[in-house]
C-alpha cells in the first residue's frame, strides 16, 4: 500500500512538471526530475525489513575549518568488544536514537538497500544579504530530495548518497540557489583486521553571502565545483590500529555580483589540494584509547599573476578517548598547525591548537555536550586569511518523548586575522524540536541566531532565521 502511494506521488510529479514545461525554471524543473526519478526508480522493488546497523556513536559535526583525519571517531575495537547489536536504544546517542516502531526500514532490491526521503518547509530570516544596516528580511522555501543506497554484502560495504537542495527566496530572486551532490563511500575487506577505506564527491555548491569565505561587497552566493576522491589503508593489531591515506580536493569556482552589478571573479581560487594523513590508536580498555594523528599538504591555486596562493602546510593532533561508564566521554587532544605560502607577503598561519570535547549524560533521556578548541588554520583551503579560531560550544539533546527530540546549543567563537587587522567575535545559538509521527513522517521546528561582531564595519552582522520542514521517508 505504502509503495503504491510512492510510486502514484511519482506518476504526479512527472506529469505535472511535463504539462508545465519550458515556462518553468531550469532549476525547478531539474529538482522536480531528480524527485520524480528518486520515487520512480522505487516502484517495482519491494519493503525491506533488513537493516543496515550504524556504530553506536555518531560521528561529531565537523567544524567550519577542521579537517577530517582530525575529527574524534569511535574505536572499532570498541564496537567489537562490546558487541553493536547488543546495544539498547536508550544506550545510544539521543540525537540518533531509534525508537522501536520508528526505525526507517528502506526499500530493499537484491543485496541494495534503497532509503528516499524528502523534506519541504520554509524559513524566515531576517537578514538576507548578512548586512550591517540594510537589514532585509525573506522568506525561503527549501526543497530537499535524497537518496541513501546502501549494500547489504556479507563482506565489503558500500555507501551512496545522493542530494539536491534548492533554496528559493520569495524577494530576492539573485539568493537562489541549487545545492547538487553525490558521495560514495566505501570498506573493502582485505582480511578480517585489515580494509581499504575509500571516500569519493562529486558536488555543484554555493557559498553563502555573508559567511567567511564570501567575497566583500557580494550580493549573491558564489557558485563552485568541487570534487574529492579519498583512499586510506586501514590495520588493525589487536587493540593498534593504523590508518594511512592520500585525498585531493579540486576547487572550480565560478563569479558572483557585487550591489552594482559589477562582476566578482574568482578564478584566483580555482585549483587541487593534494593531502597525505595518518592516524594511530591504541586501546586500553573499552573505556580508555590513545590517538595520534598528522597530514602534510601542498595546496596549488591559480592565484593572479603577481601574487601566487599556493602553500604547503601540515597539522597534528594527539590525546585521550575517555568514557566513564555510560554517563560520561570526552576527548582531550593537543596538536600544532603550520602552513606557509609561496608568495612571501602572505602571512604565515602557524601556532599551537587544542580541543576538548564532553558528553554526559546525567540520565537516558538527557546528553549534555560541551566543546572547546582552538586552532591555527586558514578561513577556507582556499582563502590566504591566517585564523586563529577559538570556539566554545555547549548544548543538550532530551528525550521529552520517544518520538519527540528537543535540542539547543550555544556557540561563542572568536576569530583574530593573522594578517589582516580584524578581529570577529560570534555568538549563536539554536534551537530545534522534532517529532516523529511514526516511521514515514517527521516535523521540525527550528531557530537559530547569529551575531558577528567585528572591528571591520562591513563584517559585522546579526540574522535570526526560523522555520518549518516536513520530512518523509521510505
Amino acid at each position: 500500500m505504502r509503495l503504491a502511494y510512492a510510486c502514484w506521488i511519482a506518476d504526479i510529479l512527472k506529469a505535472g512538471w511535463r504539462a508545465r514545461g519550458a515556462t518553468e525554471s531550469q532549476r525547478r524543473t531539474a529538482v522536480a526530475a531528480a524527485l520524480a526519478f528518486v520515487a520512480g526508480s522505487l516502484c517495482n522493488v519491494s519493503i525491506a525489513n533488513a537493516q543496515v546497523v550504524w556504530p553506536p556513536i555518531p560521528p561529531q559535526p565537523t567544524p567550519w575549518n577542521a579537517l577530517q583525519v582530525m575529527e574524534p571517531v569511535p574505536f572499532v575495537q570498541r564496537w567489537e568488544m562490546s558487541g553493536v547489536e547488543d546495544i539498547r536504544p536508550e544506550d545510544t546517542p539521543v540525537k540518533t536514537r531509534l525508537q522501536p516502531g520508528y526505525e526507517v526500514r528502506g526499500v530493499r532490491a537484491g543485496d541494495w538497500l534503497f532509503q528516499p526521503s524528502l523534506t519541504a518547509g520554509g524559513f524566515y530570516s531576517s537578514n538576507v544579504f548578512a548586512s550591517p544596516t540594510d537589514k532585509r528580511g525573506d522568506m525561503i522555501f527549501r526543497f530537499h530530495p535524497s537518496l541513501r543506497v546502501d549494500s547489504l554484502w556479507e563482506r565489503h560495504s558500500l555507501s551512496v548518497q545522493a542530494d539536491v537542495e534548492s533554496d528559493t527566496y520569495r524577494s530576492n530572486p539573485g539568493l537562489d540557489q541549487v545545492n547538487a551532490s553525490i558521495r560514495a563511500r566505501g570498506r573493502f575487506d582485505i582480511w578480517h583486521d585489515t580494509a581499504i577505506l575509500t571516500n569519493f564527491r562529486v558536488a555543484k555548491l554555493h557559498e553563502d553571502v555573508g559567511s567567511l569565505s564570501s567575497p566583500a561587497g557580494a550580493v549573491q552566493p558564489t557558485p563552485y565545483d568541487f570534487a574529492t576522491a579519498d583512499v586510506t589503508f586501514w590495520r588493525q593489531f589487536n587493540r593498534l590500529s593504523v590508518s594511512g591515506g592520500a585525498r585531493v580536493d579540486s576547487y572550480d569556482y565560478g563569479s558572483t555580483r557585487a550591489q552594482n552589478g559589477s562582476v566578482i571573479n574568482q578564478d584566483s581560487r580555482d585549483g587541487q589540494i593534494y593531502v597525505a594523513h595518518s592516524r594511530v590508536e591504541y586501546v586500553f580498555s573499552p573505556y580508555l584509547g590513545v590517538f595520534g594523528a598528522v597530514e602534510g599538504n601542498r595546496r596549488e591555486l591559480r592565484g593572479s599573476p603577481v601574487r601566487s596562493l599556493s602553500s604547503d602546510g601540515y597539522r597534528t593532533l594527539g590525546g585521550v578517548n575517555l568514557e566513564l561508564s555510560r554517563l560520561v566521554k570526552a576527548e582531550i587532544a593537543v596538536g600544532y598547525a603550520d602552513q606557509m605560502f609561496d608568495a612571501p607577503s602572505i602571512a604565515r598561519a602557524a601556532g599551537p591548537a587544542y580541543r576538548f570535547l564532553l558528553t554526559w549524560s546525567p540520565t537516558r533521556l538527557l546528553d549534555i555536550k560541551f566543546r572547546a578548541e582552538s586552532m591555527v588554520t586558514q578561513a577556507v583551503d582556499t582563502d590566504v586569511a591566517g585564523i586563529r579560531a577559538e570556539s566554545l560550544q555547549l548544548g543538550f539533546d532530551y528525550e521529552l518523548r520517544r518520538n519527540v527530540i528537543v535540542s539547543a546549543a550555544a556557540i561563542y567563537e572568536r576569530d583574530k586575522f593573522l594578517d589582516r587587522l580584524r578581529d570577529d567575535t560570534v555568538f549563536a545559538t539554536l534551537e530545534e524540536v522534532r517529532y516523529m509521527l511514526n516511521r514515514f513522517w517527521s516535523v521540525s521546528l527550528r531557530h537559530q541566531y547569529i551575531k558577528r561582531e567585528s572591528n571591520v564595519p562591513t563584517a559585522a552582522y546579526d540574522r535570526h532565521e526560523v522555520g518549518l520542514n516536513v520530512t518523509a521517508r521510505f
